[in-house]
C-alpha cells in the first residue's frame, strides 16, 4: 500500500462500494447495517463519515470518522466539586469541544478500520494521519481510539512521533471458562461471599420478569425506554453525547438477531432495560437503562449483570466487553480491566506540548477497588 493511494468519503451508505463489507468483515462495526444505524439515528452532536481507500478502483481498507461538537452539551457530567467541574468545561469548551476522531466514541475497542490482508498496517495508519490531517473541518483535538498494548504498536513510527499517546478508564472484559456449561458452573467457581452476593441478588431479583424484545416491541415500548435511558445517561460521570429517541429501534432494524434489547418487568410495567451485541466470539454490551427506585429495590444493575453473564455462557461465546463504566460492581462478577490506549493531537502547537498535564484534568479519574471473586 502506498501513501499516493486514493480515498474517498461517504455520508450514507446507499454510496457505499459494493464489496464494502468484504473489506469490513473482521468488524461488525464497520459493516453497512450498523452504518446505517449510524446514518440514521446518530446523536444530535455527532457527524458519521464512511471512509474508503483504494488501491486503484479496488477498496482495500474501510474506516470510521466521528466529528463530535462538545459545545452542544450543557455539561460533561458532576463528578468533582464545583470548582473544578467548572474548570473542565470551560476548557472543554474553549480548546477541546471540537473533536475528530478515528473510530466509534458509542462503543469501546478496535472499531477504527479494517483492511484486506495485502494491506500494511501501518501504512494504512499514515495515510489516516495525512486524511484527518487535511480535514475540511479543523477540530481541536484529532484521536485514534482505542488500541490494546498489541495494537497500539502500529502507531509507534514517524508519523505520530509527536502525538500524545494516553489511556482512559480500562475496559471491563470478563473471560467465559470454557468449562463452565451454565450459570450454576460458574457460581460454583464463586468464593462463599460472592456466591452469596449472587444468591442475595437473584433473590431481591424475585418478580421480575425478563423478556427479549422484538422490533415492533422496541417500536411499542419505545417512549419508555428512552425515558429509562435518560434517567442513566443524564446521571453519568461523564458524556460526550446523547443518543436520539429512535436510535435503539433503528438498530434492531438493521442489525437484527445479532442486537439484543433485554426489558425487565415488574407488574407488566417496564422498569429497565439492558442491550448487548453479538459480535464474532465477543458479546459486547451496549446502552441501558433503568427506574431508580426499582434497581434499588431489586438490584435491578447487578441482576443484569448476571442475566450478561448467563447469555454469554449459554450461547458459547469467549468473552464479554462490559465497558468502562461501573468498574468495581464488573469486578465483583469477575470481570477483569484491560487499559486501552489512543493516540491525541490537539490543533494548537501550545496545547498539544502540554497535553500531558492537561489531558489528566479532562479525563475523569477512575477510583475503584477491584475485587476478587473466583477461588484460588
Amino acid at each position: 500500500m502506498s501513501l499516493n493511494y486514493t480515498h474517498q468519503l461517504f455520508k450514507k451508505t446507499a454510496e457505499l462500494p459494493e464489496n464494502w463489507d468484504q473489506v469490513s468483515a473482521s468488524c461488525l462495526f464497520l459493516q453497512k447495517n450498523y452504518l446505517q444505524t449510524l446514518e440514521e439515528s446518530s446523536p444530535e452532536n455527532m457527524e458519521c463519515t464512511f471512509l474508503g481507500i483504494f488501491d486503484s478502483e479496488k477498496l482495500v481498507a474501510t474506516s470510521l470518522i466521528q466529528e463530535i461538537d462538545l459545545a452542544k452539551l450543557t455539561g460533561f457530567g458532576e463528578r468533582d466539586h464545583a470548582i473544578k467541574t467548572a474548570m473542565r468545561n470551560f476548557l472543554f469548551k474553549q480548546f477541546a469541544s471540537q473533536l475528530l476522531l478515528v473510530g466509534n466514541n458509542m462503543l469501546s475497542g478496535q472499531n477504527a478500520y479494517a483492511f484486506l490482508p495485502e494491506v500494511d498496517e501501518k501504512i494504512l495508519v499514515e495515510k489516516l494521519r495525512v486524511i484527518v490531517e487535511n480535514w475540511p473541518n479543523k477540530p481541536h483535538l484529532t484521536i485514534f481510539k482505542d488500541f490494546n498494548e498489541g495494537q497500539i504498536k502500529t502507531f509507534h513510527i514517524p508519523a505520530f512521533g509527536t502525538d500524545y499517546e494516553f489511556s482512559s478508564q480500562p475496559n471491563m472484559v470478563f473471560e467465559i471458562n470454557p468449562n463452565w456449561q451454565s450459570e450454576n458452573d460458574y457460581v460454583a467457581d464463586l468464593t462463599k461471599k460472592y456466591r452469596d452476593q449472587w444468591k442475595r441478588c437473584r433473590k431481591k431479583g424475585d418478580g421480575l420478569s425478563r423478556k427479549e424484545l422484538s422490533y415492533v416491541e422496541i417500536v411499542e415500548q419505545e417512549e419508555r425506554i428512552y425515558a429509562l435511558y435518560l434517567h442513566v445517561a443524564e446521571n453519568a460521570p461523564f458524556n460526550t453525547f446523547i443518543l436520539p429517541s429512535n436510535h435503539f429501534s433503528t438498530f434492531k432494524k438493521y442489525v437484527g438477531t445479532d442486537f439484543i434489547l433485554r426489558g425487565y418487568f415488574l407488574d407488566n410495567q417496564l422498569v429497565g432495560f439492558s442491550t448487548v451485541i453479538r459480535h464474532g466470539e465477543e458479546l459486547e454490551t451496549y446502552f441501558l437503562g433503568y427506574d431508580e427506585t426499582i434497581q434499588r429495590e431489586k438490584m435491578l444493575y447487578l441482576n443484569m449483570l448476571y442475566d450478561m453473564v448467563e447469555c454469554g455462557i449459554a450461547e458459547g461465546f469467549s468473552r464479554i466487553i462490559l465497558g468502562r463504566t461501573a468498574l468495581e460492581i464488573k469486578s465483583s462478577i469477575g470481570a477483569k480491566a484491560t487499559q486501552l490506549k489512543g493516540i491525541m493531537r490537539h490543533r494548537f502547537g501550545l496545547i498539544h506540548r502540554n497535553l500531558s498535564w492537561i489531558f489528566p484534568i479532562l479525563e475523569p479519574e477512575a477510583d475503584w477497588i477491584e475485587r476478587h471473586p473466583y477461588k484460588d
